[in-house]
């Protein structure tokens, strides 16, 4: 069978489940340089696709969507014919399209196998057993531009990046032991950058008014390349269980994930340079600072 010419590349919805997707993607394109692919996302985290090198299509699949609706999302994708489908999610859209060939996650593995790992299986008959590469992320020059006049007025270069907040209150170590660990660390950075959402301003406003250092809040203001570029120049970041913690370690920067409730085998970013703590009994105020810094402070120092 020939190379693949044009590919459908099925992710997943939310921001750090995407990011653990790219080193299937990343390895299909060096497998197949001269592919072509569209992209099936969600709107949540579509953003982190747009100037993937050899991209053709992303196509929006909403989760809620009534069904002429999604019909019609049939339909449109029925207008083409892949060599090639990867669906990575497993809803069985594979099936409904038009493809010389289509591969699937792999659904029965260990529980404690990495989803990466789990992604990556999906592409074995192509590549046969490796390793997956790391995730990869594909930033424009402009953005780097933009983000690079956002930290133009922070002093040094050895910043502290947090990212205090989550999608559930379960999920959030307390404020004030972020606002400790800033405080505990501040002889090491020369300033503190704050990333999250807009509904993280409140807690990122009480942590900064307590710290020494000085501090940058882009909470709500930048997109998800964007804060993978500050992520990017940023000396190491730290934050609870988030798509960021994935960012981060994605453009290689050092990576402390806290982790309460969750599956932290299975979901932790993935990275040579990406580290995790459990909280014990799951329960995140039971977490030290003093643990999680040594555990910071073991990273800075590891080569």
């Amino acid at each position: 069978m020939p190379d693949p010419r044009h590919i459908l590349f099925v992710t997943l919805s939310n921001i750090g489940d995407a990011v653990m997707t790219t080193p299937v993607l990343a390895a299909l394109h060096a497998r197949y340089p001269q592919a072509r692919f569209d992209i099936v996302a969600d709107a949540r985290s579509a953003a982190l696709f747009e100037h993937f090198d050899a991209l053709d299509e992303i196509i929006l699949k909403h989760k809620n969507a009534r069904w002429r609706d999604k019909l019609a999302f049939v339909r449109q994708l029925r207008r083409k014919r892949y060599d090639l489908i990867v669906d990575l999610r497993t809803d069985g859209l594979g099936w409904l399209l038009r493809a010389r060939r289509r591969l699937h996650k792999v659904k029965h593995h260990p529980p404690e196998r990495h989803s990466v790992v789990r992604h990556f299986m999906a592409i074995e008959p192509l590549l046969g057993h490796s390793q997956p590469p790391p995730a990869e992320l594909w930033i424009a020059p402009a953005i780097h531009a933009r983000v690079a006049a956002w930290l133009q007025g922070l002093p040094g270069k050895r910043w502290l990046a947090l990212g205090p907040g989550a999608n559930w209150e379960g999920k959030i170590w307390p404020a004030t032991h972020f606002a400790e660990l800033a405080q505990h660390c501040s002889g090491q950075f020369d300033a503190v950058i704050f990333l999250g959402s807009a509904a993280d301003s409140a807690r990122v406003a009480d942590i900064a008014r307590t710290l020494s250092l000085p501090c940058l809040d882009l909470t709500g203001k930048s997109g998800l390349l964007e804060a993978a570029a500050v992520l990017q120049r940023a000396t190491v970041f730290v934050g609870n269980d988030s798509g960021l913690g994935h960012l981060a370690s994605a453009v290689g920067t050092p990576t402390l994930t806290v982790f309460g409730p969750g599956e932290p085998l299975r979901y932790h970013p993935w990275g040579a340079r990406a580290r995790w703590l459990i909280a014990p009994g799951n329960d995140l105020a039971r977490l030290d600072v003093a643990r999680v810094a040594e555990q910071l402070n073991d990273l800075l120092n590891s080569p």
